[in-house]
């Protein structure tokens, strides 16, 4: 084993070290299982040695003899139900636990991770894989330690009927061990590569079905088909080249196994006749042959098996290793804000060779309504992203009420800020609960007053059963403005000190746009408010005005001024309206 192998396998042995109580349940079943198991063969030759010829059987030795099987028979089966109850136990705890703690993983994981592996494949990771690993873990408990148990038990026993049979078996033995270690040694790769394109294929086709509409609209069903068979065939080859050299085992071990059953059978035979054993002591070595080879089955395949869990789980360790996002100071503090916003020098770039915001400085005072405009990948959503700290920043500083964000709690810091995205924010519930996302214990009063404020009460009426009704995930059937009425309605009933509305109208008609930008109005006045737009009619009313262009704030001010000075938001305002910069 090697030292990748054998961190992985110890780390293997910390997940179950809680459930020692289970597991010492499960090797105490396993040992009285093979005990009773073992003595049957040896009573089974006594009643056939009490049966050596017409008229002299040993009718009391036989009947004592078949007693005593049965009651083997039934402590075997007591034996194998605590085992098989205990190893459950350990197998179903242990993927609870693997999934508990990849999903607390989730929760810490910085964005920069989620954004740049596919859902699909997490999906994949903490669904299909701990599954992957709990069966082997359960084949494990349940059939290796039996299976060590049997072989040893029957070597032992057969080594004291008689030491020449026995030879003959530990001489025939590492055939079987050579031959499985052979195959099971080339099969871990192809599991792991198998588990790494499944996760791959589960992130594609989960891609497809979130954009069918997308594919279909823009007529990609073909290079969305090819894809996935490109994929699907790799995962198939992966899959054959995976379950080819692994079904190898067992056909394998089982020609030799038959070898030793062969050979034990002979060489007891010889010997019965010279009278070195008894015919009973005979049928003994051969059943003990056959449950002695019967174990190397059984571990090669777990073997196998453990070979594909310990792909599966090396996949999960991966994920639980990634590091965490920063965690907050020990001495944060939780933010109360005033609404006043310092930017101090700040630069960041997603990936260290393509810089993105450079120099970039902004004081913002208390209730100031503050627009970011310019052409897409300038840097807008990026600067809102650092104001939420959903990244940090390279270099420099974000302030707010008079404190670096580095320095408060990111709960504080969020709940500060009320956020409406051109991307809605919806999940399965009802439309009462997708509302009270943000303060759950809000009244069903202040739940439809903030449906009224977005006016998206009028449509949530009309729906089958009102606000009970049960939405899928991102919204299902409604529309994209109706989605988007319902995330204004959000924010309008938290009204944190802060709000970033990022094109947050942009899927809404025109005449209930202007009733919820009279609405913003309202919701805006005492507050700091950072709008994104493309439209810049929405924004001619804004305090401030940040015209952004590859990273940098090259223009400042309002509206007016800043057509005055007929520099890039002028050019950027006049192709909007066909009235001429004149």
């Amino acid at each position: 084993m090697n030292k990748t192998n054998g961190s992985l396998l110890r780390r293997v042995l910390r997940l179950v070290r809680p459930y020692r109580f289970f597991i010492a349940a499960s090797l105490l079943g396993a040992a009285i299982s093979v005990a009773a198991q073992l003595l049957v063969p040896i009573l089974c030759g006594d009643a056939i040695d009490a049966m050596i010829g017409m008229g002299r059987v040993d009718f009391a030795l036989v009947a004592r003899a078949c007693l005593a099987i049965a009651v083997s028979t039934a402590i075997t089966a007591v034996a194998q139900w605590v085992l098989a109850a205990c190893n459950n136990r350990i197998a179903f705890r242990v993927s609870q636990d693997l999934r508990t703690a990849a999903m607390e993983k989730l929760q810490r994981l910085p964005l920069s991770y989620l954004d740049s592996h596919p859902s699909g494949d997490l999906v994949s990771r903490i669904i299909a894989d701990v599954d992957t690993f709990s069966d082997g873990l359960l084949m494990g408990f349940t059939q290796f330690f039996s299976g060590v148990l049997t072989i040893a038990g029957t070597l032992i026993l057969m080594a004291v009927i008689h030491l020449g049979v026995t030879a003959v078996v530990v001489v025939l033995t590492p055939l079987s061990l050579f031959a499985a270690g052979f195959i099971t040694r080339r099969t871990y790769r192809y599991f792991k590569t198998q588990s790494v394109i499944r996760g791959e294929q589960t992130a594609l086709v989960e891609e497809m079905i979130q954009g069918q509409r997308v594919v279909q609209a823009f007529g990609y069903e073909e290079k969305s088909q090819k894809a996935f068979d490109e994929v699907n065939e790799r995962l198939k080859t992966a899959s054959i080249q995976a379950v080819f050299f692994s079904s190898l085992t067992n056909p394998v071990t089982r020609f030799v196994n038959s070898v030793v059953y062969a050979a034990v059978g002979l060489t007891g035979a010889l010997l019965a006749m010279g009278g070195g054993i008894s015919v009973g002591q005979l049928s003994v070595f051969l059943s003990y042959a056959n449950q002695y080879a019967k174990p190397f089955n059984e571990i090669s395949g777990v073997v196998t098996e453990l070979q594909n869990a310990m792909a599966c789980i090396q996949r999960i360790f991966d994920l639980l290793d990634e590091p965490d996002q920063i965690p907050d100071a020990p001495d944060a503090i939780k933010l109360v804000s005033d609404g006043q916003v310092a930017i101090r020098d700040v630069a960041f770039s997603y990936t260290p060779d393509r810089p993105l915001l450079q120099n970039l400085s902004l004081d913002v005072r208390p209730g100031q309504r503050i627009a970011i405009v310019g052409p897409t990948g300038c840097g807008k959503t990026t600067l809102i992203n650092l104001l939420m700290r959903f990244y940090d920043v390279d270099s420099g500083s974000i302030s707010v009420a008079g404190h670096d964000i580095r320095t408060v709690t990111r709960a504080s810091l969020r709940r500060n800020y009320g956020m409406v995205l051109q991307d809605t924010w919806l999940r399965a519930g009802t439309i009462r609960e997708n509302i009270a996302y943000g303060r759950p214990e809000a009244s069903d009063e202040e739940i439809v007053a903030a449906a009224k404020a977005a006016h998206a009460h009028s449509f949530i009426r009309r729906l089958p059963q009102g606000y009970d009704t049960v939405i899928a995930e991102d919204g299902g059937s409604l529309s994209q403005g109706q989605k988007q009425l319902l995330s204004i309605a959000r924010v309008m009933l938290c009204l944190p000190p802060m709000l970033i509305l990022d094109e947050a109208t942009s899927s809404i008609d025109t005449r209930t746009e202007v009733k919820i930008q009279a609405a913003f109005a309202k919701m805006m006045e005492g507050r700091t408010s950072f709008i994104v737009a493309h439209r810049l009619s929405t924004i001619r009313e804004a305090d401030v005005i940040l015209v952004m262009r590859d990273g940098k704030i090259i223009e400042q001010g309002n509206h007016q001024s800043l057509l005055a000075q007929k520099g890039f938001y002028a050019t950027l305002y006049y192709s909007q309206f066909d009235t001429g910069a004149n």
